[in-house]
């Protein structure tokens, strides 16, 4: 559901003759029902990667594709099999979570008895019916996301990617969100999530995708490779490299 062939992505910076990758000959393939979080040190091309998967980016070059659509082809394909959801939740202001609901579903081309179907659904799964004719301006930060979260998923995406979804929430809605994520799994969906907290993929996802300064360095399920690691955080510092003195849950 999520594929990617030699991926890469090159940027010019200003006084240099030699383009910086970003992204470095990426391989690697989502099946679907997978939940893979991605990890990596900030700067080793995690943002990058899930922009030209959102078909925000255009890649210099190789291919990827989100349920079968290529992003560089057929970027309008890709956006009606994908839901995206980041730490900056985006939500209009003015706007109820019914009424934002309402004007993404005709955007993505959903009629307006299943977007009504569908909003019903994800208020009762994601516990929004109490606000469901609130501004957004009054609701919290927790509640926004949740409105993101069902903001995704109104046009029944195959395909997720959450890019630090859990940032500036506290721990019951982070708990809340992941407990969502494990249930987006058993419907099939495929999940890439990005994080800095090796709990959160811990407690959510089937394999670990690692990168450093562009390129893959780990792509499967850790535990097969280290099941004597106390953790992930404790795998990714052995696999890399990295030394720490204290945080040893993020990276």
């Amino acid at each position: 559901m999520i594929e990617a062939e030699n991926l890469t992505k090159e940027f010019f910076i200003s006084g240099s003759d030699t383009p910086f990758k970003a992204v470095d000959s990426l391989t690697f393939k989502i099946e679907k029902g997978e939940v893979v979080g991605l990890l990596g040190p900030n700067g080793a091309g995690k943002t990058t990667t899930m922009r030209i998967l959102c078909t925000l980016l255009s890649p210099t070059s190789g291919t990827a594709k989100i349920a079968g659509f290529d992003v560089s082809n057929q970027p309008d394909d890709v956006r009606k099999n994908l839901g995206f959801v980041s730490a900056g939740t985006g939500i209009y202001d003015r706007l109820s979570p019914e009424e934002l609901l309402h004007y993404h579903g005709r955007l993505h081309g959903v009629d307006d008895k299943m977007i009504k179907e569908r909003t019903a659904n994800l208020f009762a799964i994601l516990g929004l019916e109490m606000y469901r004719h609130r501004l957004g301006a009054k609701l919290s930060t927790g509640t926004r996301q949740k409105v993101s979260l069902a903001r995704a998923l109104i046009h029944d995406p195959p395909v997720l990617i959450f890019d630090e979804p859990t940032a500036g929430l506290d721990l019951i809605s982070t708990l809340g969100l992941l407990d969502t994520i494990k249930e987006l799994k058993l419907l099939g969906k495929t999940v890439l999530y990005s994080s800095h907290h090796c709990s959160e993929v811990e407690k959510i996802c089937d394999k670990s995708l690692i990168l450093k300064d562009g390129k893959i360095i780990w792509f499967g399920d850790w535990r097969n490779q280290e099941p004597n690691a106390q953790g992930l955080a404790e795998f990714f510092q052995k696999l890399s490299g990295y030394t720490t003195h204290s945080e040893t849950n993020s990276i």
